[in-house]
């Protein structure tokens, strides 16, 4: 049975690409880069020919990218910076849907005092911007908004909240981990202080990401020891990894428009068919302005982990939110922050895809789903209910 992997929003795979430039830095340059022999101390212009690809696929200078261990420690380290640094400010804004990367670290920062104020979203999941000037006042240190959502894909307005920052002289961090490589991200126009983005969601390995640091941004480092990275972050460099993330920056630099309308006109077909099939299905988030490999659909009166489990015997891979709370009982946070009923919110399915999905594979979850939600729904007592009406 062939795997059919629509998870792309929890980890993509490894570009074959990616794995070739990777493998002689996994077995015959093996050297640490902090070394004084050649061995190892050539691998430094390595990471730094990575570092520039990695620049110049978010137009940035090579010397505002911090090479970390993945988005999560990048979020940390912008919020934590900028904690450190304006001690005498205690207010930090973000939203009600942001990954828990950074949404509990702010929870971590309120328990220590500080004043968190989680800007809501509408039925959409689209912020309002007169929420956010109302929010801010004159101890606001650090705004963090996420550049496009994990399980909704909605793009948020991150150019306006950026001016409006930037002539209140406010810190400005977008964790844009879901954004970077789908769709083109310049940060030579968009007026953000941090961005933070993860190798995994790019078809590059886990474990490497990389937060930004716009020149002449103050920064406090998170993670103390050696000078790795110009003392910014310490630590031996995770070398194969960073050289992986180098090529996959590289191949999306090459490849982000065509594979935006591929994957996008996969997507759509997709969502339009399984709204014509299925009855009582709705799109949660914002149709006009989102992410073009994502979309998160709600089969109302039936249980999301029971259409996963029923998808998986076929090979069907999917999620029903993010797959960094996965395993919790509670309904996804971003649903319920955009007010999604609650014969909806337990039915809802994440479909995200990747430039490696194919018209067939999307033929075949068109073909076997209708059947398990109509399974499902004879089941429960609500969709039974519903379809005897219907009929």
């Amino acid at each position: 049975m062939n795997t059919i992997y629509l998870d792309n929003n929890a980890t993509t795979k490894v570009a074959p690409e990616v794995i070739e430039e990777m493998i002689p830095y996994l077995s015959i340059f093996y050297g640490n880069p902090s070394s004084m022999h050649t061995f190892g101390g050539q691998l430094l212009k390595k990471i730094e020919e990575a570092r520039e690809k990695v620049a110049l696929l978010i137009g940035a200078d090579p010397e505002e990218i911090i090479f970390t261990s993945g988005g999560t420690e990048s979020d940390n380290t912008a919020i934590f910076s900028a904690a450190e640094l304006y001690p005498t400010k205690k207010h930090i804004i973000t939203t009600r849907v942001e990954h828990p990367a950074v949404r509990n670290f702010c929870k971590h920062l309120a328990r220590r005092g500080y004043r968190i104020t989680f800007l809501p979203v509408n039925n959409q999941g689209q912020l309002n911007i007169d929420d956010l000037l109302k929010a801010i006042d004159d101890d606001t240190l650090l705004v963090s908004v996420m550049f496009a959502n994990n399980e909704v894909g909605n793009i948020f307005p991150i150019q306006e909240i950026g001016e409006i920052l930037r002539e209140r002289h406010i810190l400005f961090h977008t964790d844009a981990v879901q954004a970077v490589g789908k769709i083109p991200i310049d940060l030579k126009k968009l007026p953000v202080d941090m961005l933070s983005l993860s190798g995994h969601k790019l078809h590059a390995p886990k474990g490497i990401g990389v937060l930004y640091i716009r020149k002449g941004t103050r920064f406090f480092p998170y993670i103390r020891g050696g000078h790795q990275e110009k003392g910014r972050r310490a630590g031996t460099e995770n070398v194969p990894s960073i050289i992986g993330l180098g090529k996959a920056c590289e191949l999306a630099i090459q490849n982000i428009n065509i594979e935006y309308n591929y994957i996008s006109k996969l997507r759509d077909k997709l969502e339009t068919s399984l709204i014509k099939l299925c009855p009582d299905v709705r799109i949660n988030g914002d149709p006009q302005n989102r992410l073009p490999n994502t979309t998160n659909l709600s089969f109302e009166y039936i249980e999301g982990e029971a259409i996963l489990l029923r998808m998986n015997e076929y090979g069907i891979c999917a999620s029903s939110g993010s797959a960094c709370t996965s395993g919790s009982l509670e309904p996804s946070h971003v649903l319920r922050a955009m007010g999604v009923p609650f014969t909806a919110i337990h039915g809802s399915i994440r479909f995200s895809l990747s430039r490696y999905n194919t018209e067939e594979e999307i033929d075949k979850v068109i073909e076997i789903l209708p059947g398990i939600v109509n399974d499902l729904r004879l089941l429960s007592p609500f969709g039974r209910d519903r379809l005897i009406r219907k009929h």
